[in-house]
């Protein structure tokens, strides 16, 4: 979806020319006739989705630079681009240190026009970024810097910032890349702790023989290379919170001490002769289906009850599509800036593209998408030259951005939500059931044969086949095993 422009202009002939000409660039607009009506559209239902104003500084009942002034006092930071017949230069000063981050001369040329908005609108990519870095660093990340505009996404954030105003254990689930962290931070950052510690374990790249000791601590001397006394994540998160990430990788006997420690608020370090208070908000993730694990016998009943107290879901970027332009634009921002790079923007029809995707590898994979385009551009607009990977498949391929993906076709509407195309290959929903003689083949051979299929359309990414077969992942690695399938599954995502 395109970003949305609020044109502010008393005169209605010139906010018609001026909605035609934005619209021509490839934005949404939405027009106001004055001052007032300017700061009713800007804290109003639709106020989040502005993403910047062209502001016409001589109006009857509120002229421009008390818009600026109105604005500054609600707290109110999109860029604002004024316009002016009268006052010249003092004018145009004036209006910049209200907080205009530029100005134009009525009647505005297109072109100047157009590339105003361009440099507004990175600048204020930037901003957010460099603002997000330093809360997230900080300790005081909170959900107004979590980009987002669909439905979806806004349902979680209210969720999650009811949870951070009290010590709630929460469990925050969904695949990988859709910025499980990020929820977690922004929970501390809006809580009594934001000040403290935030303490990341990610239980999945624990070593075997060393992850007791890394979450719980030892003594010196407790075992064979212990020199010296090591206080382990619980004790370090002391005051703070401690986020599991990948909690669902934890090994069985862990999660006996884990249980303790939520429970009793005390840990048992290695070679210790009594145990440790700690006083922690614990926050998980995963990106499995816990309820499955432990029907399997994977992960504890009662952990499983203790952790998701509080049930997070996030959802992918494909049920979410209404993010992808603002963060394809900060991302650009970002990126562009570090690698020294004056990147502009997305032309409309790449842009158009990419939210047709369905970025299987969730942000995480858009950022590495929009990190490639950035150093492979030429221009300092991204084309889709710049997004090989994804215009290579034709209308109906795949991506390997680390995952795969589906592309419907590469030009919709902006805000048309693309079906998944299925990957070339059998046709879907296809089965043989009868064997070469004609006789019906068996159970066995009917499920091997499902899940064949499932492995070779999710190209090998194990996680999304247990999914959306509907069976934990252990149970799908017996089966391949079982079946002689295991070289099938050789492309698992990370």
């Amino acid at each position: 979806m395109a970003e949305l422009i609020l044109i502010v202009d008393d005169e209605p002939v010139q906010r018609r020319l001026l909605e035609a000409t934005i619209q021509k660039f490839g934005y949404r607009t939405m027009t106001a006739d004055g001052g007032t009506s300017a700061i009713e559209a800007l804290t109003g239902k639709h106020a989040s989705r502005i993403t910047a104003i062209v502001l016409d500084v001589m109006m009857p009942d509120m002229d421009g630079i008390e818009v600026l002034e109105a604005m500054r006092k609600k707290g109110l930071k999109q860029p604002v681009i004024v316009q002016t017949a009268k006052g010249g230069v003092e004018t145009a000063v004036n209006a910049m240190r209200a907080g205009a981050v530029d100005f134009v001369m009525k009647p505005a040329a297109p072109e100047r026009l157009k590339v105003s908005l361009k440099n507004a609108l990175k600048l204020d990519a930037l901003k957010g970024e460099i603002k997000r870095i330093n809360r997230a660093s900080t300790g005081k990340l909170t959900f107004k810097e979590i980009i987002s505009a669909s439905p979806n996404m806004e349902r979680v954030k209210k969720i999650a910032s009811k949870a951070a105003e009290s010590n709630i254990p929460v469990l925050i689930e969904g695949e990988s890349g859709v910025g499980k962290e990020m929820i977690a931070r922004a929970i501390q950052g809006m809580s009594d702790r934001a000040s403290k510690s935030f303490v990341t374990v990610n239980c999945g790249a624990l070593p075997e023989n060393l992850a007791e000791s890394i979450l719980f601590g030892h003594e010196k001397g407790a075992f064979t290379g212990a020199t010296d006394k090591h206080l382990g994540k619980f004790q370090e998160a002391d005051g703070g919170t401690l986020f599991l990430d990948e909690v669902g990788e934890l090994p069985l006997e862990l999660q006996v001490k884990l249980l303790r420690a939520i429970q009793e608020g005390e840990v048992d370090p290695v070679g210790a002769s009594k145990p440790v208070k700690v006083n922690f908000r614990l926050i998980s993730a995963t990106n499995r289906n816990l309820i499955d694990e432990v029907n399997e016998g994977n992960f504890r009943e009662d952990l499983y009850y203790r952790l998701s107290v509080l049930p997070l879901m996030v959802p992918p970027l494909r049920d979410r599509r209404e993010d992808i332009p603002e963060l394809v634009r900060h991302f650009a921002a970002r990126i562009g800036a570090e690698e020294g790079r004056n990147i502009s923007g997305v032309d409309q029809g790449t842009m158009e593209m990419l939210c047709a995707f369905d970025w299987p590898g969730n942000i995480r994979q858009l950022e590495n998408a929009v990190f490639r385009a950035v150093v492979l551009s030429e221009s300092d607009e991204l084309g889709m030259e710049e997004f090989p990977q994804i215009t290579s498949s034709g209308n109906a391929g795949s991506s390997h951005e680390g995952n795969t993906g589906k592309l419907a076709s590469p030009a919709p509407a902006a805000s048309s939500v693309i079906p998944e195309v299925p990957l070339t290959g059998p046709e879907p929903g296809f089965l043989n059931l009868f064997d070469k003689e004609g006789n019906v083949i068996s159970l066995a051979e009917a499920e091997s044969e499902v899940i064949r299929f499932a492995v070779d359309h999710y190209d090998g990414q194990l996680s999304r086949v247990s999914r959306k077969l509907g069976i934990g992942r252990s149970t799908l690695y017996r089966k391949l095993r079982e079946y002689g399938l295991e070289t099938a599954g050789e492309g698992e995502d990370a």
